[in-house]
């Protein structure tokens, strides 16, 4: 039986069948992840402490390993067995008033030319690992009032053909660098929203991109982008709410003239966008009614108020003076200072 993470150890990872404490858990220098960019991954959160649609991101994992063949045999009940034992082994640490966020990583291990350094070929590498929602919803509890404000970078997205988004992976630097020129505005609410090669709309980095337009919601088509999770459900209430959804390639001009438009995204299911480059979204006042109609439809199918929870989080967050919560769909450049 695996010990239960204390205050001592503080949180433990599962990394290749062992526990570490999470400061102590690391990948080798040799492993494909550092030297290609070549893992996979999928991100989960809970609900009242119960994961939501974790089988679905399994299933989505195992896709993503199937399609970029990694050599990982691990059936995918023991997958999900492990991932309810680090949930387990870490509960000790995370408190009843806040919710889990879990991650999961898969490589194909040690490149063949440094099996040698390792006695043969140590396999795939598999990390599981789960931190405090809060950590991450801590900025964006103010986002559902304000919204956010979307700014098309010139990074364009990386289009299937070339690498499939589909396979959600962590070959991400475009994302990086989008987000780094939209850190340039200078505005801590600006997101990037990614254009694809044709000049289509495609999707944040991190999240996917919703046009309501005459009472019709729109959704780019899923050639260049991730099928989120999240997008799905989405849709699924959406058209329980007899709202058309309309999958379809989004010129800048319809997103630009659109009613409403939000984000979808595991941790905080739907942020309203209130701006793109610069201009306002409808009356730019933040959220709008069918916008507010489907996240109503979200915390009712999930059982809590997701507003009021992302705001308990972002009062927790400033009460941690920014120790956590920071904006993972933004970074600032560096900004050198001039020597006079």
């Amino acid at each position: 039986m695996t010990a239960l993470a204390t205050p001592e150890t503080g949180r433990l990872v599962y990394v290749n069948g062992r526990f570490v404490p999470e400061n102590q858990a690391a990948v080798s220098i040799f492993d494909s992840a550092l030297m290609f960019g070549d893992m996979v991954f999928e991100m989960t959160r809970t609900f009242n402490h119960r994961h939501f649609k974790m089988r679905e991101h399994l299933e989505r994992l195992y896709r993503s390993i199937k399609g970029l063949r990694i050599p990982c045999h691990m059936p995918i009940d023991e997958m999900e067995r492990l991932m309810d034992q680090v949930v387990t082994v870490n509960k000790p640490l995370l408190g009843d008033d806040d919710e889990e966020r879990m991650m999961v990583n898969v490589s194909r291990g040690i490149l063949n030319m440094y099996h040698e350094v390792f006695g043969g070929d140590p396999g795939p590498t598999i990390v599981i690992s789960v931190f405090p929602l809060s950590w991450t919803m801590g900025a964006f509890g103010h986002l559902y009032d304000s919204g956010i404000h979307a700014v098309t970078p010139s990074q364009r997205a990386i289009p299937g053909h070339l690498l499939d988004p589909k396979n959600k992976n962590r070959s991400r630097l475009f994302y990086a660098v989008a987000n780094c020129e939209v850190g340039l505005v200078g505005d801590p609410d600006a997101w990037a929203l990614l254009l694809d090669p044709d000049g289509f709309v495609a999707e944040g980095t991190g999240a996917n991109y919703f046009a309501i337009t005459d009472g019709k919601l729109y959704t780019p088509e899923p050639r260049n982008i991730l099928r989120g999770l999240t997008r799905q459900h989405t849709m699924d209430l959406a058209r329980k709410l007899g709202i058309e959804v309309i999958e379809t390639n989004l010129e800048l001009y319809d997103a630009t003239h659109a009613d409403e438009a939000f984000f979808t995204s595991t941790p905080f299911c739907i942020l309203p966008i209130s701006q793109l480059n610069g201009l306002p979204i409808g009356d730019g006042a933040g959220m709008g009614p069918i916008t507010r109609k489907l996240l109503d439809a979200w915390s009712e199918d999930v059982g809590l108020d997701v507003i009021a929870q992302a705001k308990r989080f972002a009062e927790r967050s400033n009460r941690r003076a920014g120790q956590a919560g920071a904006n993972i769909y933004q970074i600032v450049p560096d900004k050198k200072e001039k020597v006079s």
